[in-house]
């Protein structure tokens, strides 16, 4: 890869963290063509239609490995044993995490602690050497899906809002921390996604927000991102300068806001 800020798509294989993810998936298919990739996930050998799916986007060969965000003893082995069987790391996409229940939350400690390992501590376990990898050979990138719950964080969607607020924080920093290198940390910063993740949410009559997106566009705005050598991507781009004048309201005005 050349340096970070150059129009560019490093070379290697493509891993996917989270082989199930729709968004995750969609960025694999983008990426895919006569490329490796390689679809992390537990219960790896129940892939089929996923490992399809980025064979048909013409991959030239697709791995399925077993892989448990919330083991997070296994996230180093895991990541050295990938590059040991497969060769460099190009593109890695950090794609697992759950939403979780907010109300629940509020009552349950094991259920926030939950909701904070998986979004958070794991996302951390996993992105910390995957970084150590791509700084050795000067060369990769990392995609991480920050949110616009953690720009902000609302009182509908606090604790999940409070992992992607700290997620956010990590990546930016860790973005200036790998700056003169040849590694590239992509932040995606994407609104409501209509999609599985949401969809017990909108079920509960939880109607999306304004300026939701697919997780196709999503995807899409995430590729575009990455070719262009960016460090941030907000989908929609709409949102950004939304999301801005939002967190200059006072704060007896933001906690009056709908659940």
């Amino acid at each position: 890869m050349t340096r970070a800020g150059r129009s560019t798509t490093p070379d290697g294989v493509i891993l996917l963290l989270g082989g199930r993810s729709e968004i995750g998936l969609d960025v694999a298919r983008r990426l895919a063509d006569g490329g490796v990739v390689i679809l992390a996930a537990r219960r790896h050998d129940d892939l089929d239609g996923q490992v399809r799916l980025i064979r048909d986007a013409g991959a030239s060969a697709v791995h399925t490995a077993e892989f448990d965000a919330d083991d997070i003893a296994s996230h180093t082995p895991f990541i050295e044993s990938v590059v040991a069987e497969h060769g460099a790391i190009g593109v890695a996409v950090v794609a697992f995490g759950i939403l979780g229940d907010q109300q629940r939350a509020e009552t349950d400690v094991a259920h926030a602690l939950q909701i904070a390992h998986t979004d958070y501590v794991a996302q951390i376990s996993v992105i910390t050497p995957l970084a150590q990898v791509m700084r050795a050979a000067d060369a990769g990138a990392i995609i991480v899906f920050s949110s616009v719950a953690g720009i902000r964080v609302r009182q509908a969607n606090y604790v999940y809002g409070s992992t992607k607020a700290g997620l956010d924080g990590f990546a930016s920093g860790l973005a200036d921390s790998l700056h003169h290198t040849g590694v590239q940390v992509l932040i995606a910063r994407p609104g409501f996604v209509i999609g599985a993740m949401t969809k017990d949410l909108m079920d509960s009559g939880v109607a999306p927000a304004p300026m939701s997106s697919t997780p196709e566009q999503v995807a899409a705005a995430v590729v575009r991102a990455l070719h262009r050598g960016k460090r941030t991507v907000w989908i929609p781009w709409a949102i950004r300068p939304a999301m801005f004048g939002m967190r200059l309201l006072p704060q007896a005005v933001w906690r009056k806001i709908p659940r």
